[in-house]
């Protein structure tokens, strides 16, 4: 078994601040069995979240509700079961804030940089969808009507998410979606979980993980992980949450923080939330 490393981290090769080093792991305290099980909660939390969701069935109410008491008490749910999961975790591992990314860092800077971050996010995906539909297209793979057809088939239900009647015409339900979801929920329940993970595969192997090379090896785990929990919205769904969640974890490593992570991820949903109803309106007329 690899026993955890007490020399640091090696230095920003790829730019950004220092690693976190591997001393914070204290290795006196925290054995080998408290990471295993820091590691199998967090790592279990997505899958569980996606089976949950696999029996669901379609016509049942979205996950969100059909109001703004019924969001309130889901989100109240959700984010009081991640904590739990999340302090079991934490118990066992004793993962200090600053092995877990939690500092705050460069004064006001991480706002802006988040904001910047979901515009750069929201390009790059589309740059990879669109290069990737585009050579299928060219090397005579599936034609441009084939293509339009699967996306269109086989686009993310976000109906079993959110209520979009609500999300159009309920201004509460609306303003809850694109801050209490958007940016606690979903951008800092998630980025904590992305950083809990990094952590988990930090404290159990850590001359393959504390490296930024080998931080971006966990984060690509984590986001085929977290991907696959959004089976149930569909393929496209996974592919997308895992490159998301791939780029999120890039932010992350790159400023050994979450928090530039958890706005970029907040402005990404709360943007995408937003246009929702309009988008979904203009693929309905199309399949007409």
């Amino acid at each position: 078994m690899e026993e955890p490393n007490t020399a640091p981290a090696s230095g920003p090769a790829l730019g950004g601040p220092p690693l976190v080093q591997a001393s914070l792991l204290e290795t006196g305290t925290n054995k080998r069995w408290r990471w295993w099980l820091h590691f199998l909660v967090i790592g279990l939390y997505p899958l569980l979240i996606g089976l949950v969701g696999l029996g669901k069935a379609p016509k049942d109410v979205p996950a969100l509700g059909e109001n703004a008491r019924f969001l309130l008490v889901t989100c109240g749910v959700e984010l009081v079961f991640f904590g739990i999961l999340l302090g079991l975790a934490l118990w066992a591992s004793r993962a200090s804030a600053d092995f877990l990314l939690l500092r705050w860092r460069s004064g006001f800077w991480p706002v802006p940089q988040g904001i910047g971050y979901s515009v750069a996010l929201r390009l790059a995906l589309g740059v990879a969808i669109g290069g990737l539909a585009l050579i299928l297209v060219l090397a005579r793979v599936i034609s441009i009507g084939a293509l339009q057809d699967f996306f269109v088939n086989n686009r993310p239900d976000v109906e079993a998410v959110v209520d979009l009647s609500a999300l159009r015409n309920n201004p509460v339900y609306f303003w809850l979606t694109l801050t209490l979801v958007s940016f606690v929920v979903a951008g800092l329940r998630e980025e904590l979980w992305r950083s809990a993970f990094l952590a988990g595969a930090r404290g159990l192997w850590p001359r393959r993980f504390t490296s930024r090379k080998g931080q971006f090896m966990a984060a690509a785990m984590a986001a085929v992980i977290f991907g696959l929990g959004h089976a149930p919205q569909g393929p496209i769904a996974v592919c997308l949450t895992a490159l998301l969640g791939l780029g999120l974890g890039a932010i992350m490593i790159y400023h050994q923080s979450i928090w530039p992570a958890v706005i970029a991820h907040g402005m990404f949903d709360a943007t995408s939330l937003a246009a929702l109803p309009w988008a979904l309106e203009n693929i309905k007329d199309f399949q007409k």
